[in-house]
């Protein structure tokens, strides 16, 4: 094993807040092998202090500004 972490998938809207249970937008993985995952105000509130203890933060919270593409005519 070289140490180095496995790359992480993308946040889907399943992924929940392991906080509140909000959609997640960001995911630590944590030093020790686990993850936690969070909404954008709860990533905002712990990020720090887990990056701190030497967890990886991936963070999502720009997929919030997006917009979405209108819905095209089968859609409809």
């Amino acid at each position: 094993m070289t140490g180095a972490l496995a790359p992480t998938k993308p946040l889907t809207a399943v992924d929940r807040c392991d906080r509140c249970g909000a959609q997640a937008y960001v995911r630590a993985v944590l030093a020790g092998g686990g993850e936690l995952l969070f909404c954008a105000h709860h990533g905002r509130k712990y990020g720090e202090t887990l990056r701190a203890k030497g967890a990886e933060i991936h963070d999502e919270t720009d997929r919030l500004l997006e917009t979405p593409a209108p819905p095209t005519e089968d859609e409809r």
